[in-house]
């Protein structure tokens, strides 16, 4: 089927993390400035949490036994709901109690690097990203009641690697969308495909107003695999980024602008690309999930081990618990300034700990 009659059907149907080893020694990533948010047409979020996260704590572990923790997702009264890659399964868990099985997404075919992916939640609709028999896609739900969950986007291409699958909910109430090449790059600079993309969509899953093409749901192109979403307290968007041989990249995200892929991977100083605001060498980060408190990115990182935490005023981004909990897939701040951690060492990439993989909670200071 013609990509633009794929992309029509999806917006109206409603790696293998390729990071390979590199034997040079890496140097702390400096952080470029980022620009101002008047350049960034995002409604500014309510702000960011007074108390940061203390991560020189000992963390308290909500829950374990899950199998390849991805999405996670608050809700008002302090819980977060989880998604289980393998089973389609989420579980909602809260501290100092046991997890608790609330929901399956029925469709869910595991396998590679798909399965159960993003969560997020707006006022009392769920929303979930899955790998499905045939394609990626995205349903909304309530936890009250049997209604079967409404698919709102389809026809994303399915994959072994690259599916994408980060949810977020914007600062403008837009739900936002991280997609993957599915393996095919020359889907990333076809504008007509929702591969390789970040997409802004409305809650029922259409383009959303003031996307820079009208009709359309594509919000940025040129991507390799968005698996992080993250805004600060000024509106500006943040999209992490998977390399593939070299670099892995944190970019400022803005309407309309393409940021490379295939054609460059990292700051290429290429005028018709964005550079990344800081990249790293793919053995230390294979970046997956973002979560901004105060003046300071979080980023999870997988084959690295390690949380990054990257200072969005410019200077030096620094490792922080490097090798202590294995593979980190996703991070999320708590509206009580909690830092929010998902490890994913079951995923056949990693080597399972007793317990794992398990959610843990750094107390904000």
């Amino acid at each position: 089927m013609p990509t633009v009659t794929r992309l029509a059907l999806a917006a109206a149907g409603a790696a293998m993390l390729t990071a390979c080893s590199t034997d040079q020694p890496t140097a702390a990533p400096t952080v470029d400035p980022v620009p101002s948010a008047a350049a960034v047409s995002t409604a500014p979020s309510a702000g960011a949490a007074a108390r940061k996260p203390d991560l020189s704590a000992t963390p308290e572990t909500i829950a374990t036994g899950i199998q390849v923790p991805w999405g996670l997702a608050f809700l008002p009264d302090g819980s977060a709901l989880v998604a289980e890659r393998q089973t389609g399964d989420i579980y909602q868990v809260r501290p100092g109690a046991e997890k608790k099985k609330v929901y399956t997404v029925a469709g869910v075919r595991p396998g590679g690097e798909g399965g159960l992916l993003g969560l997020a939640v707006r006022d009392d609709w769920v929303f979930a990203y899955f790998t499905g028999e045939n394609d990626n896609r995205i349903v909304r739900f309530r936890l009250t009641g049997n209604d079967d969950p409404q698919v709102i986007f389809k026809g994303l291409d399915r994959g072994g690697r690259h599916n994408g699958g980060r949810l977020a909910i914007g600062p403008d109430g837009m739900l936002y969308v991280g997609t993957g090449d599915a393996g095919d790059e020359s889907q990333s600079q076809n504008r007509d495909d929702p591969n390789g993309k970040i997409l802004r969509l409305t809650a029922e899953g259409k383009p959303a107003p003031g996307n820079p093409w009208p009709g359309s749901p594509v919000w940025s192109l040129g991507h390799r695999n968005v698996q992080g979403l993250a805004w600060d307290a000024q509106g500006r968007m943040y999209g992490i980024e998977f390399g593939q041989d070299t670099w892995d990249e944190v970019n400022i995200i803005q309407p309309g602008k393409n940021y490379g892929w295939p054609e460059v991977e990292g700051k290429a100083g290429d005028a018709r690309f964005t550079d990344p605001i800081v990249q790293w060498r793919t053995d230390d980060a294979s970046p997956s999930g973002a979560a901004v408190s105060g003046d300071t990115l979080y980023v999870a990182g997988l084959k690295g081990e390690r949380l990054w935490t990257v200072p969005l005023g410019g200077g030096t981004a620094k490792a922080e618990l490097s090798g202590r909990y294995g593979r980190l897939r996703t991070v999320a701040v708590a509206a009580d300034g909690s830092l929010w951690l998902t490890t994913s060492n079951t995923d056949g990439r990693g080597d399972p700990r007793d317990g794992d993989d398990r959610i843990l909670r750094f107390p904000a200071r």
